[in-house]
């Protein structure tokens, strides 16, 4: 932004002025997304309240956009996971959320947060579409680099869609 007010400034046409101020706003909302996805990566709500605070934000933000219908049910108790688990169990609905959006085709989505003995089980389903695997596509790289998350941790991701069944996605991680 401060190397285009020399540039404002010596402009001497209408045209170069319009091009600066275009280039401007394209700064302006560069910046914006930028600051938006530093959010996403990790939200404050994450770090101030926890998880499911965090995954309610989520989920509503996801409902307003999308318009689909969400439920959401978390039993995960008072006490905080570690902060590494909240960061990948957060990020794997939030791609789930983002796959579901951009190929499910669904009316309705259902995230569960509970304890399983001594772990951590996350489901996300939907109603959607449903796909089949082994037709990945090049740049696919959602389901991986979810997989790899729950790897980070100790955790593992499992994935069941059928077409036109829908999908559903679990991921486990044990707990200390």
């Amino acid at each position: 932004m401060l190397g285009l007010k020399p540039l404002e400034q010596s402009a001497e046409s209408d045209e170069t002025r319009a091009a600066v101020d275009a280039v401007r706003e394209l700064v302006v909302s560069t910046l914006r997304d930028v600051r938006r996805l530093a959010v996403e990566l990790r939200p404050a709500a994450l770090d101030d309240y926890g998880l499911v605070p965090a995954v309610q934000r989520l989920a509503e933000t996801f409902r307003e956009q999308s318009g689909l219908q969400v439920d959401l049910e978390a039993q995960l108790g008072e006490r905080r996971l570690p902060t590494e688990v909240e960061t990948a169990i957060y990020r794997v609905v939030q791609e789930a959320l983002t796959n579901i959006f951009k190929h499910a085709g669904a009316k309705r989505v259902s995230i569960l947060l509970g304890r399983k003995g001594k772990a951590v089980v996350t489901v996300v389903e939907d109603d959607g579409l449903g796909f089949e695997f082994g037709g990945r596509r090049a740049d696919a790289l959602g389901l991986a680099g979810m997989r790899e998350r729950m790897a980070l941790v100790g955790g593992t991701l499992q994935i069941e869609s059928t077409v036109d069944g829908g999908t559903t996605v679990v991921a486990e991680v044990p707990l200390p």
